[in-house]
């Protein structure tokens, strides 16, 4: 029998001393988290979540690392980020990101590359199950336009002039580490099969709720308690259409994953 651990990270807020004095609160995050990782458990799952102090780069990579070493070809791997989403400059070139731009992750002490992302899937046996669900903004690709979008409290996005300020702060370290990425990457391909459903393409922004971001909310209102029976794909399009146009989930692919695979019932293990 395969085996299915999943890891829910939630950030309401930042640490204002690690963005320069920016809390980035939001609101739905940690619920967003939290219903995941209901969903994940009763799905049979075995779920780790990370909320706002939590989530840090040191913590968020100490489970993926010990999820890469406990699962094996056949087991599946479910990672669920709701919070702030970025993008910084991207000095390896255009081969790397198109649009000369890498999205981040906002972690509550700093932006998580989505180079780092792929870095930590690779660690991963071949052929084990990899699923990302990323509410965020500019997440279309997270595992590229500079975001926009109404200067509100609704966008789960870093404003633009708190992201040029802090990459003007970690410009060294952060070219360093795209570099050093980079050089680690293999060659010609990703090195990993995953699959990401997002919140919106990489040039938009993904809005906040009450009660759940609007992609979990529509998530958990396609999944509907588990009734849902489609694929991925099928999946994908029921969510994506309960979303306005500016807010389009991605359905992004990296490597090769199987099409037995692409063709589960979602959180199937």
């Amino acid at each position: 029998m395969a085996t299915g651990l999943s890891l829910h990270v939630g950030l309401n807020r930042v640490d204002p001393a690690r963005y320069e004095g920016w809390d980035g609160t939001l609101v739905a995050c940690e619920n967003d988290a939290r219903d995941m990782a209901r969903l994940a458990r009763t799905a049979g799952f075995a779920a780790t979540t990370l909320l706002t102090p939590e989530g840090t780069v040191a913590n968020v990579t100490s489970v993926l690392r010990d999820a890469a070493a406990r699962l094996v070809p056949g087991d599946i791997l479910l990672f669920t980020y709701s919070g702030h989403g970025g993008q910084v400059p991207d000095v390896t070139g255009p081969d790397d990101e198109p649009d000369a731009l890498d999205e981040t992750l906002v972690f509550y002490d700093r932006q998580f590359l989505d180079d780092e992302v792929a870095q930590a899937f690779r660690a991963f046996a071949d052929d084990v199950r990899i699923v990302a669900l990323l509410d965020c903004c500019h997440s279309g690709s997270s595992i590229e336009l500079p975001g926009g979008g109404p200067d509100d409290s609704t966008g789960r996005y870093m404003p633009e002039p708190r992201q040029q300020q802090l990459y003007e702060r970690d410009r060294s370290y952060l070219e360093e580490l795209q570099r050093t990425l980079a050089k680690d990457a293999p060659a010609g391909g990703t090195g990993h099969d995953a699959l990401l459903v997002s919140a919106c393409q990489d040039n938009q922004v993904a809005a906040d709720g009450d009660v759940n971001g609007a992609f979990t909310e529509a998530l958990l209102q396609v999944w509907d308690g588990g009734s849902f029976r489609g694929d991925y794909r099928t999946f994908h399009r029921h969510v994506q259409r309960r979303l306005p146009p500016t807010q389009s989930p991605n359905l992004y692919l990296t490597g090769t994953p199987a099409p037995d695979f692409l063709g589960q019932r979602p959180f199937t293990i």
